[in-house]
């Protein structure tokens, strides 16, 4: 299913960029075109076919088989356009592997950010330096030095950092400046506008650091930690519409440079800008139990998963060690009023945990993630990867903690992952995200009084379908409850036909004074979420007064044959309710509904 989505969104956007020329592989496509649009052919010229038209054999002709192409890039643009208009105006720190700078990805991924940015999209770039670093030293004789997770950076790996930190640098400078090719906006109208289409990249010295020193006997010589990100700079540099690369060198008080860890820049860069997304971009997947890609995961699921890992690997047990202390840190000591007062960023708690980024000072008040407190992402476990992707997942779990509110982690291997990442329900890579389902859990018996509670009075305008507490107890294990503060602001139900493959939606409801907080967009998502857990591929649901919520969110109207026979039984007609479906599982690209919108 990747690599089909992968191939219609690499389609779309060369055909975007393209400008609509026609394919050097198809010399008929630009003499042969038949517009179609809104689904209709327009009426074609005198002496070309349209509707039905097929070649001598049977075979599909050429101007058919365009307009079907034409239809599909059509149908997957105005599909894509909640998440175009929902991104604009975000701004993503993009983490970029060492493994995936040095290959041959690279240029794919840039050119997708370029795109991204024209859609009005702001970008922080962190491109990974140790492929380089340890392959420029191997090429003069030197072995790279790492202890635990972090590089030993003596004076030939310093000269060796800088070499591959201003290479890529500038690798990604011009990679960025020229823009989309001219001569496929030609037809467009060549105009002093084409020529300013470019993107403007900006670099500079946006990050401050401090030695990393002696560690347990250890001299980890010019390795440094983040201590500060030029934030009101980079700010200004996105406000003018550029493109902001921030080298993972860093520049002490004492005036020397230092090599600090990429991910750990790129949390640094995430918590004190307040990005909407952090991005790892890397060179596989993360995989559940089952072998299958792992979509979504919700922090509390990231921080269990790596919390089973902690005996195998050295970052998890780290992971754990770091938010446990924290968490004991957090009731010793409470943040203090001067705190805000010099500027604390990205500071949020979840169970006593706190992550923080204090600019001018650095991670954890100063003390950083180093010594046995660290899971930077690096050392032998990384690069053998023993242990899969799990140094992500433990910067990812981190930076949420923090208050990023998603980071994603995606395979740049795969052509056209960001743009399948960001404009599609589903994504390709793994998002963990905070705060989605907080509250969110099945129903109780004692959550019965506050169900009651919050739909009576739709039961009393007529909206909901009057039940009785014998009734509401005999459904309490379809139930799915918000609970806030201990009381209980929104609920859902979900009843399955598992014969059908099908779910029923019911009871969705949320308290007055919650009302317009997206709890019923969260309410929803969880709900579909525990459909597809249970193997169903569709949802339905009897509405009279609320179809317009439920089809803005991709129900479609149907006929009552298209619910369980089991279900059409206990209908009752004299209501007049009307009946939406949704179909759950992901289509192809080309014929993607806009099921559900669901930011990612």
């Amino acid at each position: 299913m990747a690599a089909s989505l992968a191939a219609a969104s690499a389609s779309a956007s060369a055909r975007f960029v393209a400008g609509g020329e026609a394919s050097p592989a198809r010399p008929w496509a630009a003499a042969a075109r038949v517009p179609c649009v809104a689904g209709r052919r327009r009426r074609p010229a005198a002496g070309v076919r349209c509707g039905g038209a097929r070649a001598p054999g049977g075979g599909v002709l050429p101007e058919e088989a365009e307009a079907e192409e034409g239809g599909r890039f059509v149908g997957w643009f105005r599909e894509a356009w909640p998440y175009i208009r929902g991104h604009r105006g975000s701004t993503f720190v993009v983490v970029v592997s060492g493994e995936v700078v040095a290959g041959p990805h690279l240029d794919g991924i840039l050119q997708d950010i370029s795109l991204l940015h024209g859609l009005g999209i702001k970008f922080v770039l962190v491109p990974g330096t140790h492929v380089q670093i340890d392959k420029l030293l191997a090429e003069r004789g030197k072995k790279a030095k790492y202890a635990g997770r972090y590089r030993i950076t003596d004076s030939d790996s310093l000269e060796a950092a800088m070499e591959a930190a201003g290479r890529i640098r500038l690798t990604i400078e011009a990679k960025l400046s020229p823009g989309p090719p001219m001569l496929n906006l030609r037809r467009h109208g060549v105009n002093g506008r084409w020529h300013e289409i470019a993107d403007n990249v900006a670099s500079g010295n946006f990050l401050g650091a401090k030695r990393r020193g002696v560690v347990g006997g250890i001299d980890y010589g010019f390795t440094g930690e983040v201590k500060k990100i030029d934030v009101s700079r980079i700010r200004e540099r996105l406000d003018r519409d550029s493109i902001v690369v921030v080298s993972n060198m860093g520049y002490s008080s004492a005036g020397e440079v230092l090599n600090c860890n990429t991910y750990e820049v790129a949390t640094a860069c995430a918590l004190a800008i307040e990005a909407d997304k952090l991005i790892c971009i890397v060179d596989g997947q993360i995989f559940d139990e089952h072998g299958r890609v792992n979509r979504f995961m919700s922090i509390e699921e990231a921080d269990m998963l790596i919390r089973t890992r902690a005996k195998q690997s050295e970052i998890a047990a780290n992971y754990v060690k770091v938010v446990d202390e924290e968490d004991i840190n957090h009731v010793r000591n409470l943040p203090m009023k001067q705190d805000s007062e010099h500027g604390l960023n990205g500071r949020s708690h979840m169970n006593g945990y706190t992550a923080s980024f204090r600019n001018g000072v650095g991670f954890n008040n100063g003390n950083g993630l180093s010594g046995e407190q660290g899971f930077a992402i690096g050392g032998e476990e990384r690069l053998s990867r023993s242990n899969g992707y799990l140094s992500e997942l433990a910067a990812a779990a981190y930076v949420c903690h923090g208050g990023v509110q998603r980071v994603h982690i995606v395979d740049g291997t795969v052509g056209g992952s960001l743009l399948l990442e960001l404009f599609t329900r589903d994504g390709v890579g793994t998002m963990i995200a905070r705060g989605m389902y907080e509250g969110t859990r099945m129903a109780r018996e004692e959550d019965l009084s506050g169900i009651r509670k919050i739909i009576h009075p739709l039961e009393e305008s007529g909206v909901l379908v009057r039940r009785t507490d014998k009734e509401l107890l005999e459904a309490l294990t379809s139930f799915i409850v918000v609970e806030r503060d201990g009381s209980i602001i929104a609920c859902a139900a979900l009843f399955p036909y598992p014969e059908d493959k099908s779910g029923e939606v019911a009871a969705i409801a949320v308290s007055e004074e919650c009302r317009g907080q997206g709890q019923g967009d969260k309410l929803l998502d969880y709900v579909e979420k525990k459909a597809l857990s249970l193997g169903l591929e569709k949802l339905f649901l009897l509405t009279t007064r609320t179809a317009d919520w439920f089809v803005r969110r991709g129900f479609k109207e149907c006929s009552i044959e298209s619910l369980p026979a089991v279900r059409r039984k206990r209908i009752d007609l004299s209501r007049g309710s009307k009946y939406y479906m949704k179909r759950l599982q992901a289509a192809e690209i080309g014929h993607m509904a806009v099921n559900g919108f669901a930011m990612r």
